[in-house]
């Protein structure tokens, strides 16, 4: 939890149950659950949300809508040879998943979303199966009004959904060919690993550098989305070493630049070949993620107060071209900079 925290994480979200039907804690819906089937025998999720909560750090739940494992879940395009028998008894299931969603909004404090997956394995079917989704959003609604529900079923929004979320994309981008559907007014998140794969591989080192994943929690914030940046625990329930240099990492870049990325909204300077920007109330932020020569030229409506160098809050040499609404700024960005952050004072 040090860790996230330290890395300036405003919230979690951990996985209770993935598409292989065991539950992350003590559910009363079968034996299939971490107290249950392994010599741990405790509740990590208790335990893991009872320290967010000490800490300060909001708790939101990953729940799988498929099942690999259970008779009842009608089948859709992805385990069929998991060697169960199928009963396909969808009233059933759904009972299940209600009560299973009661014991996750009820037993660990305040659980502030709900983060749903597994929609589109259903996405193939001849006759457009009926996830009957508007029934279960008003059940977790029913129970806790305040709490937000996100599907990451790649597309629109439905009704009922309180956040849109990504998968491997920025919002508006569909590079990984999961991410296509329009985006929303509503609040925005973009999931992505640190490496290649969502769960822990060993042999998976292909991890992103901490640059590359600060420049990847600046482009969100400059689409006015959240990042949630994944991370799979290794066997013994530790993160791995690169997992934690590169929260560490995060983390002191955070510190010191945080205030351009919390509370802001997408920026209203489009997206240029250098960079983006994030605005706060009368405040632009722009955000230099790659090397440029000694000066940059971006739309902006009318001429600003002030433009400073964020990090030594010294004043940038500018001219406003009125006739083209225009400015161009004088700027020298030191080699190997991760981001060189300019301020712009309306």
């Amino acid at each position: 939890m040090k860790a996230f925290k330290d890395a300036g994480a405003r919230y979690i979200t951990f996985t209770t149950r993935h598409h292989d039907g065991f539950s992350m804690y003590h559910t009363a819906e079968g034996k299939y659950n971490i107290v249950d089937a392994t010599p741990f025998e405790r509740d990590v999720l208790k335990e893991l949300t009872d320290a967010c909560h000490r800490e300060g750090i909001d708790v939101h739940l990953y729940y799988s809508i498929l099942d690999w494992i259970r008779p009842d879940y009608p089948i859709g395009r992805t385990g069929r040879n998991t060697g169960r028998t199928l009963k396909p008894d969808y009233p059933s299931y759904f009972g299940f998943m209600e009560r299973q969603l009661n014991e996750l909004l009820t037993g660990y404090g305040d659980v502030k979303a709900i983060w749903l997956d597994g929609y589109w394995d259903h996405d193939e079917d001849s006759i457009p199966f009926d996830w009957h989704m508007p029934d279960l959003y008003r059940y977790v609604h029913s129970i806790k009004p305040e709490c937000l529900i996100g599907n990451n079923h790649h597309i629109y929004p439905l009704v009922g959904e309180d956040f849109q979320m990504f998968e491997r994309d920025l919002p508006g981008e569909n590079k990984s060919g999961l991410s296509g559907q329009d985006i929303s007014l509503l609040p925005l998140e973009m999931c992505e690993t640190m490496n290649g794969m969502w769960g822990y591989k060993v042999s998976d080192t292909n991890y992103k550098s901490a640059s590359q994943l600060i420049q990847m929690i600046v482009r969100s914030a400059a689409k006015g989305s959240n990042l949630l940046l994944n991370i799979g625990p290794q066997p013994n329930g530790e993160l791995p070493e690169q997992s934690l240099d590169r929260l560490k990492s995060i983390g002191q870049w955070m510190r010191h630049n945080g205030s351009t990325i919390y509370g802001t909204q997408a920026g209203s300077i489009a997206e240029q070949p250098w960079g983006v920007s994030t605005d706060k109330a009368d405040t632009t932020f722009v955000h230099v993620l790659s090397k440029v020569d000694n000066e940059i030229s971006f739309p902006l409506a009318a001429k600003p107060r002030n433009v400073l160098a964020f990090e030594k809050r010294t004043k940038l040499p500018f001219k406003y071209d009125k006739k083209n609404a225009l400015l161009t700024i004088k700027l020298n960005v030191p080699e190997g900079v991760t981001d060189y952050i300019i301020r712009i004072e309306k």
